[in-house]
């Protein structure tokens, strides 16, 4: 791989990794990493292009992501691990399941979505109009090129198919806000098409494991023991 990921590592147990969303970093989870790893050993990653980890020379995209993950997992002698994704992180873990079942025990997919149009329209359309004019200024300016790489996964990924949920073999939680950028009725499409999901909905926006960890942590945890 033409990368080495930053990861943040706690705990004894089950492999447990968390991946967050669209220009973030493992930092989001704080909330979530001291928690899960009284249970489990937790790796919070850096994703392609994020935080401390480098972007390389790969195409920027959820499926090459999905890719990483599973590099991550092989250099870490991890053979199978509890996947829990936010956002982007989520889209990640949904695209891997599909690739790589026989490689995730539980998934946990907080605020992912199908394709551009699970996202409420208001969210959508700013990220589409500086998509275009950090397209177009991308070949001139860093800055521009790597603001269209981020605000592209938004616009051109992850694109799965309905159908292809029905290749995910993990024990599922789809988990998202109230009042999330991801329109609800997607969100439940994406739990009826997961042959063993759980769909639960914590009041609050997009943000929930951050703004309200208690609650998050919860439900995530009491999905782990069933």
């Amino acid at each position: 791989m033409d990368i080495t990921h930053n990861y943040i590592e706690k705990g004894q147990g089950e492999p447990f990794i968390l991946l967050h969303g669209n220009g973030e970093d493992c930092s989001y989870f704080k909330g979530q990493i001291d928690e899960f790893s009284k249970f489990y050993h937790v790796y919070a990653i850096d994703t392609r292009g994020h935080g401390k980890t480098p972007r390389g020379e790969e195409p920027f995209t959820i499926r090459q992501f999905a890719k990483d993950l599973l590099c991550f997992m092989d250099e870490q002698g991890i053979k199978k691990a509890h996947l829990f994704g936010f956002s982007d992180g989520g889209n990640i873990a949904m695209v891997f399941a599909i690739m790589y079942p026989d490689r995730v025990c539980r998934l946990i997919l907080n605020g992912a979505n199908l394709d551009a149009g699970g996202v409420k329209r208001f969210t959508q359309l700013p990220i589409e109009i500086g998509y275009r004019i950090a397209k177009k200024s991308a070949a001139k300016s860093d800055s521009a090129r790597q603001k269209a790489e981020l605000l592209g996964l938004m616009v051109n990924d992850p694109n799965v198919k309905e159908e292809e949920l029905s290749g995910i073999r993990a024990k599922t939680l789809v988990i998202a806000g109230t009042n999330d950028m991801i329109k609800e009725e997607h969100t439940k499409k994406i739990a009826w098409g997961i042959p063993d999901s759980t769909l639960v909905f914590i009041k609050g926006n997009h943000f929930i494991a951050n703004k309200n960890p208690e609650e998050f942590n919860r439900a995530v945890l009491d999905f782990m023991r069933i």
